[in-house]
């Protein structure tokens, strides 16, 4: 694409009133967005309204600005690195999976390899989002990390959201997973601000990770900051390029209940990780439960769901199951369960007096088998 041409795909997206709706009508009806501004009002108001066909006359006052600082950004790119570019809506690598979504943006903007970047693999890779919390539970994160690495050892591309919480130890799983020689990226962050922009600050080293082995991607002009109202509109897109969604915890009233809504809005399959009755970041999954996704235990219950991924060569390891070795404090990890319990509970479970079980939860701390929670609540970490 030459800059004339971006220039005109910017206007087309930066003309106030003018959504994707009407924005895939006018390329339907006009070809390229260059022939849609060689039109008059008249002939525009065939597929617009009134207001909009003026619009689309006049050139937006932050074009030029914003044509500018993406030339810059392009121009950035170093071969050696991480690439960068701008998808449309009518390149061959735009996603395929996102074509058949009702709402696909017209451009996409893309960091990541070059190999990735500037390939047909970006178009049509086996993609799963997993989504969840924010503020998940040690064993949410947990769990996050390790389906995560076991889909992406399967074949399969992790998409999520670069937020804190189960997206972050989504990616960071996705990452860890052996992949010699993957055609395909490892993760894809869909993110909620202009790609020259990194939120929340904290995930800085993680999008660089990214940029690296995986894509990061956005439908934000650069420039963008992180407004609360793009965060669950892009939620479309992370649904949008997967052939299903898991949702590892989730409030009752989320953003990852939203995605998992979209997600069988566009006819794809839902995943839930099931918790405790008692947390909080396990209604959500439960309810989506109730609604009909699929109840998941292992990572085999999301394959068998779907077709197979394209790395012929890898299989999913095992999803998080509890240890079973026998373990020398193994009477206070069976009182314990998997709720979050305190320290009360658990002298009247298991007849310890407190120091002596203080000690030993220390020691089931430091081996990973147990997690302090706030409020003086621990819980028991079931192992990869």
């Amino acid at each position: 694409m030459d800059f004339d041409e971006l220039a005109a795909w910017l206007r087309l997206c930066l003309t106030p009133g003018v959504g994707h709706l009407t924005g895939r009508r006018l390329l339907a009806a006009f070809g390229l967005p260059q022939h849609v501004f060689k039109q008059s009002a008249q002939a525009l108001q065939a597929y617009t309204t009134s207001a909009q066909a003026e619009a689309l006359t006049r050139v937006p006052e932050t074009l030029e600005a914003q044509y500018r600082a993406t030339a810059k950004w392009l121009e950035a790119r170093n071969p050696q690195d991480e690439q960068r570019d701008v998808i449309t809506l009518g390149d061959p690598r735009y996603p395929s999976a996102l074509l058949q979504t009702e709402d696909p943006p017209l451009l996409l903007y893309v960091l990541g390899p070059a190999r990735f970047v500037h390939t047909p693999c970006f178009a049509a890779p086996q993609c799963l989002a997993v989504v969840g919390s924010r503020n998940p539970t040690p064993q949410g994160a947990a769990n996050a990390h390790s389906f995560a690495s076991a889909l992406c050892s399967a074949g399969w591309t992790v998409v999520s959201g670069l937020a804190l919480g189960v997206d972050a130890a989504a990616h960071e799983g996705a990452l860890a997973a052996p992949r010699e020689g993957a055609n395909t990226p490892a993760t894809i962050a869909v993110v909620g601000t202009g790609l020259d922009r990194v939120y929340p600050r904290r995930n800085l080293e993680l999008a660089h990770q990214i940029a690296q082995y995986g894509l990061l991607l956005s439908e934000y002009p650069l420039g963008t900051p992180p407004l609360a109202a793009n965060f669950p509109k892009r939620n479309r897109i992370i649904s949008g390029l997967s052939q299903g969604t898991l949702v590892v915890e989730a409030a009752p009233a989320s953003g990852s209940l939203i995605t998992a809504r979209m997600a069988s809005e566009q006819g794809r399959e839902v995943f839930a990780i099931p918790g405790s009755i008692h947390a909080v970041q396990s209604r959500g999954c439960h309810a989506l439960i109730r609604q009909g996704a699929k109840l998941v235990e292992t990572v085999q219950d999301i394959l068998e769901e779907l077709p197979a991924a394209s790395n012929p060569h890898t299989t999913a390891s095992a999803a998080p199951t509890p240890p079973t070795t026998p373990h020398k404090h193994s009477a206070v990890l069976e009182a314990m369960g998997f709720d979050p319990t305190g320290l009360d509970a658990l002298q009247a479970r298991t007849g310890l007096d407190t120091p002596t079980l203080q000690v030993q939860l220390l020691e089931l701390e430091i081996e990973g088998l147990v997690m302090r929670l706030p409020g003086g609540l621990f819980q028991r970490m079931a192992l990869a």
